[in-house]
């Protein structure tokens, strides 16, 4: 009867580890969402692109608001 007792652990460890997967999954797929294109604009980047293009803004006031935005993200 003493290897029954000792299979007590095997099963908590395996409970442990099926858990742990569980966990670090979820966590894995989580932080993978939240990842964005760095190359693909931000929709305050597109809202200042097309502010400038349509001539609310000049060039000077373009470059220094997409510096703060770029520095921002």
């Amino acid at each position: 009867m003493m290897w029954g007792a000792g299979g007590w652990w095997w099963g908590w460890i395996m409970m442990a580890s099926i858990w742990v997967g569980i966990v670090l999954l979820v966590v894995w797929v989580v932080r993978g969402s939240d990842r964005r294109d760095p190359s693909e604009p931000t929709e305050a980047e597109r809202r200042l692109d097309e502010r400038f293009a349509s001539g609310e803004i000049d060039s000077e006031e373009y470059e220094s608001r997409r510096a703060v935005l770029r520095h921002r993200s």
